[in-house]
């Protein structure tokens, strides 16, 4: 069951990824395939996969935010993550905002990947 959780998450994290630089890419285009349903729909699913296989792994493995560092600290990056994204695809920013934007995400995302293999929280 672990596994199967674990592949599930790290596969909806690369997902989630790759549909924001997708979007990000449209978005510096000024592309109409922005408007499509799918695009629009399909990156809050995968977040929501995310999302309750990462609180499913807590279960499994006993481990919760605010009790455990390391799993408060990837909670915070993958708050962290979100708010970059919204940044970087937001309609109203600047070239420099929207580049901040993507090396954040990119950043919190790598920071997440690296507390998830240590199980060592560096900030907290």
């Amino acid at each position: 069951m672990y596994e199967i959780v674990k592949i599930t998450h790290m596969s909806a994290v690369s997902l989630s990824v790759l549909l924001f630089l997708f979007r990000f890419i449209l978005t510096l285009m000024k592309s109409d395939k922005l408007q499509q349903k799918w695009l629009k729909i399909l990156p809050h699913i995968v977040d929501t996969v995310l999302i309750v296989a990462a609180i499913t792994l807590c279960i499994l493995i006993k481990q919760y935010p605010i009790v455990d560092a390391w799993v408060t600290e990837k909670l915070m990056a993958l708050i962290m993550y979100v708010f970059m994204v919204a940044l970087a695809l937001k309609s109203q920013q600047t070239w420099l905002m929207r580049g901040v934007g993507l090396v954040g995400a990119l950043s919190w995302v790598a920071y997440a990947g690296f507390v998830a293999v240590t199980k060592q929280p560096l900030i907290f």
